[in-house]
């Protein structure tokens, strides 16, 4: 088994932790840490707004994937982390449309949680991808 780190931004090696990684054998598998509403910079974006923090958070799946040269259409698990379910749901078009149009539908769990974090964060996206 051969892992291979997947950056698009440098900040989150200073914490600690890489944005994905791949794990090569018979198959690429690609194990995507928690997407955020987060800035290049690492930085929380969009405060109070759900709509704003899924799509941001979907972009930066997307930045992870592409990065390792994939893209929603490999994603084959998806956890959804939320502070507030019931505005998740409220705004889970945003997701489906995306998944939609990437004509994928990843297993799924979506859950509750206290909180993220950062405070101002209420939705968190971790994926897995396989190709």
């Amino acid at each position: 088994m051969e892992r291979t780190a997947v950056n698009p931004w440098t900040w989150s090696v200073a914490a600690g932790y890489n944005q994905g990684e791949i794990v090569s054998g018979h198959t690429r598998t690609l194990y995507c840490s928690g997407q955020t509403a987060m800035s290049s910079e690492g930085k929380p974006q969009h405060a109070g707004d759900m709509a704003a923090q899924l799509a941001l958070s979907l972009d930066n799946l997307e930045a992870v994937l592409g990065q390792a040269g994939m893209s929603l259409a490999n994603v084959i698990r998806l956890t959804v982390y939320t502070t507030d379910v019931d505005r998740l749901f409220e705004h889970y078009g945003v997701l489906a449309s995306r998944l939609g149009a990437a004509r994928v539908a990843p297993t799924t769990s979506m859950l509750g949680v206290t909180r993220l974090a950062f405070p101002e964060l209420m939705v968190e996206l971790e994926g897995t991808a396989v190709a």
